[in-house]
């Protein structure tokens, strides 16, 4: 199905867990990394911490092992698997890292299913460790967001008006579903149109702002609270688009019957004023 473009956030919305804070607890590093918080943006303090790591001898491997660990669900698996099916084009834009989102979509066999990967460059050096950059180097400048509550690297509503603008060039009359759950996905939520759809995560910092401010937004709020509803929730959205009858099998996913969603879930959520 042409038209639909869905943004997922990565940390606590396509894996169920905030990919840092996985690594950093395995190695044993939670208090060193807050004390690095002290004096450190939390992108230049992960840089800080896996070159500690490096000069323990913690190796890439160990970290690529822990990363393959990471909670992803069945349910988002088929989720991601099935839109990609019905037509819709994925992409993720994330305040975690490439190296990390890479290693955890290869180790689950997704990554051809997302078109585009945004998030802070990383890589590994000649010495074997690992490297990880701000999106925007806010040492040089800033990146210009007046919300305030965007983190120093990374400003994902510019990042949503650049991915809106190239969908657009592609001359199709596109809608954006956008799935988050923190504060960073606020901004990009206020980015989207009344025919858009946004899926915060219930009871997290991106649903308590919506609620908190219910008129800023123009799209449609449909609220989600762990993968079953994730996958409910955006294949019932996908479909609503689509009227012709559609069955997916998928070696990991179940039968998707047409009309199920229709019938199971609720409409979009009102929002009080």
């Amino acid at each position: 199905m042409a038209g639909i473009v869905v943004v997922f956030d990565f940390d606590k919305t396509i894996i169920d867990c905030d990919s840092d804070n996985w690594v950093i607890d395995d190695l044993g590093g939670t208090e060193r990394f807050d004390e690095l918080l002290l004096t450190l943006p939390w992108n230049s303090g992960m840089d800080k911490i896996m070159e500690e790591f490096h000069s323990q001898g913690k190796s890439i491997e160990e970290i690529k092992e822990i990363l393959k660990r990471a909670p992803l669900y069945p349910n988002t698996i088929c989720a991601i698997k099935s839109a990609y099916a019905l037509g819709c084009e994925l992409r993720i834009l994330s305040d975690a890292n490439i190296f990390y989102i890479e290693t955890i979509l290869q180790h689950h066999e997704l990554t051809g299913y997302f078109s585009e990967i945004i998030s802070n460059p990383s890589y590994v050096d000649n010495e074997g460790r690992l490297r990880i950059s701000p999106y925007h180097d806010f040492n040089t400048s800033s990146h210009g967001c007046s919300l305030g509550i965007c983190p120093p690297n990374m400003c994902k509503g510019k990042i949503m008006e650049k991915i809106k603008e190239s969908i657009y060039k592609e001359g199709i009359k596109q809608r954006l579903i956008y799935l988050g759950d923190g504060k960073g996905d606020y901004c990009p939520s206020l980015k989207l149109t009344e025919k858009d759809q946004v899926m915060p995560r219930k009871n997290y910092p991106l649903w308590d702002l919506i609620y908190t401010n219910p008129n800023d937004l123009k799209a449609q709020i449909h609220d989600w609270s762990d993968a079953v509803d994730l996958e409910r929730v955006l294949l019932r959205l996908v479909q609503s688009n689509k009227n012709s009858s559609v069955q997916l099998i998928d070696s990991t996913c179940h039968a998707l019957m047409p009309g199920t969603y229709d019938e199971i879930l609720p409409k979009a959520v009102h929002v009080p004023n």
